[in-house]
């Protein structure tokens, strides 16, 4: 959510941010919300006028009073009753025209920074950098939900029975797999320095709408009947939530924090729930990177934190690269963002396994969150990356380390997690 001095004074540079993110139906808006303002403003100074007043007449009545000049005092006593019923009127219409002002700017989007490409969906994407050879190998890489189901790892009919599409059973040495990946992304990111945290599974509302555009809670977000209550999309929800309302001191900054979560999506939209494999399901796991920073900061740990995801996948063996998100495939809330992606040698693409943001002050914006500085409070900037969402991110290096005869090798990194295996085999 943006500024409302900042709409105020800089309308035309709203509006066209508005038109590189392709929203042109929200460009009314801007007026819409400017005229609100200047109604609030003028409320306030005429509701600040008749308190003067009534405090000046409040004195003069007992003025009056001391004087014996009933009548007169009277008088004043009248006035100051219609005074007050006035500001009933004048608070309630401030208030109601303050949460429709409110309503109003959550939709505008976060200005983004200059070096985001302009493009209208993620078609529009651009690469910016590999890292490492993608191979193709020489012989068939099954689907990766077939090979699961090879080591007896994969149960989707069953998770049909319990809890319907989009869920799954995982198990034996994949189920291995997959909490070793985490196990190694919690420790990985622990030695950058990162403090480790298992957050809330379920936030309320008002986060929910801090940390993200309605947009995205509808077609995310799963509500608990009777509650007050979202199951967490991503563990950053919980993460930055912890911090609403709070003022944090400016010496410890930056806050660094990496969080392991389950992770529940409704995923409405074009994608789709995937029928058989574990590309886009319901339910998954996350290991997640969380900054609170100076705002002159925020550029330098938007490019640490994607640069450790591609430092976690290549120490994985999995070939990667990074791809700049056009300005119509930013949420509303963010100021740049890139994802990583995997390749695959099977389907010799690409594709993602991980997304970086970094959101401004948008999200401090919304949930109050600041520092206290030398020269009084500022808004704090929020960034977030994934370090690894698995079972996706398992597909990525049950590919890339698929061999001739089914097995699978593991990562010398996983190795430890995986009780010294070298590699899964066919029972």
């Amino acid at each position: 959510m943006l500024d409302i001095k900042f709409i105020r004074e800089n309308k035309e540079k709203v509006k066209e941010n508005i038109q590189k993110k392709f929203q042109d139906e929200k460009l009314p808006l801007v007026d819409e919300v400017i005229d609100l303002d200047k109604k609030i403003r003028e409320l306030k100074a005429e509701g600040d006028a008749l308190r003067q007043e009534r405090n000046n007449t409040s004195n003069e009545i007992g003025m009056l009073m001391k004087e014996k000049k009933i009548s007169e005092a009277e008088e004043k006593k009248n006035r100051v009753s219609e005074i007050n019923s006035k500001l009933v009127d004048i608070e309630k219409e401030e208030a109601d025209l303050a949460a429709l002002l409110q309503e109003k700017m959550m939709v505008i989007p976060q200005i983004i920074d200059d070096s985001v490409p302009i493009g209208k969906d993620d078609h529009e994407n651009v690469e910016i950098e590999r890292f490492g050879d993608p191979i193709v190998p020489d012989y068939e890489i099954p689907y990766h939900a077939d090979i699961c189901e090879a080591f007896g790892g994969l149960d989707k009919d069953a998770a049909g029975r319990t809890s319907g599409n989009g869920f799954y059973y995982l198990m034996g040495d994949i189920a291995r797999l997959h909490s070793a990946m985490l196990s190694y992304a919690r420790d990985f990111m622990i030695d950058k320095g990162f403090t480790y945290c298992v957050p809330p599974f379920m936030i309320r509302s008002d986060v929910v709408t801090g940390v993200m555009s309605f947009k995205e809670m509808e077609n995310m977000m799963y509500k608990i009947e009777g509650e007050d209550l979202y199951l967490i999309g991503t563990s950053e929800h919980s993460m930055i939530g912890r911090f609403k309302g709070q003022i944090v001191k400016e010496e410890e900054l930056p806050i660094t924090l990496t969080s392991y979560s389950p992770c529940f999506r409704k995923e409405v939209g074009a994608h789709g729930i995937e029928e058989r494999g574990l590309y886009r399901v319901h339910q998954f796991e996350k290991q997640e990177m969380v900054v609170l920073c100076k705002p002159e900061e925020a550029m330098d740990w938007y490019n640490k934190l994607w640069s450790y995801t591609v430092e976690f996948f290549r120490s994985l063996d999995v070939p990667v690269r990074t791809l700049e998100c056009c300005s119509g495939d930013l949420a509303d809330l963010k100021v740049k963002s890139c994802d990583v992606e995997a390749w695959s040698p099977r389907q010799q693409k690409y594709f993602e396994v991980g997304s970086c943001s970094t959101l401004g002050d948008a999200q401090a914006r919304r949930l109050g969150i600041k520092a206290k500085g030398e020269n009084g409070n500022y808004l704090l900037s929020t960034l977030n990356n994934t370090v690894v969402a698995s079972p996706r991110g398992m597909i990525a290096v049950i590919e890339n380390n698929y061999q001739e005869d089914g097995s699978i090798l593991i990562p010398k990194v996983l190795q430890p997690y995986m009780g010294g295996k070298t590699a899964i085999k066919s029972k």
